[in-house]
């Protein structure tokens, strides 16, 4: 599948009807979301026939998109192989789904407001839980303190793209129709 036919099929994947501001709750947009899983697909040969995770899938945009790349599905894109599953990252207890998964893709919260630290929470979960690799967004600010954590926890981190994440105005406090935020597109992996 070419580049632009996956971000156009993207496209179609609605956003939420009623953003919950405490999860952070905003979509990845198509054009992002589109160029991350196919980066991950041609460059690491980390998504076809794989088992793939997408940890707090929000609106499934990633998914859909690991799926209509071969690793599983969706049914309103007529793709099999997709099983959703509402698991709580933060319990701690990711010891049944330890390495069950060969690759995991996200978009966490970022955690700097609401919730800080989440985007933590959610990184040492998908590497408890990857064989192979983790991609992620976070937030360029916190690019130091991240691979203070990686070294940290001795997992390679590559910064992949530097990215301008169009936020749109999604809650009544939002002054402006959208603002952009530098965000890296990392993969996680073991040294």
């Amino acid at each position: 599948m070419k580049l632009k036919e996956l971000e156009s099929s993207l496209q179609r994947v609605e956003g939420f009807e009623r953003p919950k501001l405490l999860l952070e709750q905003y979509p990845t947009s198509p054009h992002i979301a589109a160029r991350m899983l196919y980066t991950i697909h041609t460059t690491f040969d980390d998504i076809e026939n794989k088992l793939v995770a997408d940890l707090g899938c929000g609106c499934g945009v990633l998914s859909i998109g690991a799926a209509m790349l071969n690793a599983g599905n969706a049914e309103e894109f007529e793709l099999a192989n997709v099983d959703m599953v509402q698991y709580d990252i933060c319990s701690k207890s990711t010891d049944k789904l330890s390495k069950k998964f060969d690759t995991i893709i996200m978009n966490p919260p970022f955690g700097t407001k609401h919730n800080k630290g989440m985007d933590m929470i959610f990184l040492k979960s998908a590497l408890d839980m990857a064989r192979t690799a983790v991609y992620s967004l976070h937030k360029t600010a916190t690019r130091d303190h991240i691979k203070k954590k990686a070294d940290e926890w001795k997992i390679k981190m590559e910064v992949i793209a530097e990215l301008r994440y169009d936020l749109p105005a999604s809650y009544k406090f939002h002054k402006r129709k959208s603002i952009d935020i530098e965000v890296d597109f990392i993969r996680f992996s073991a040294k």
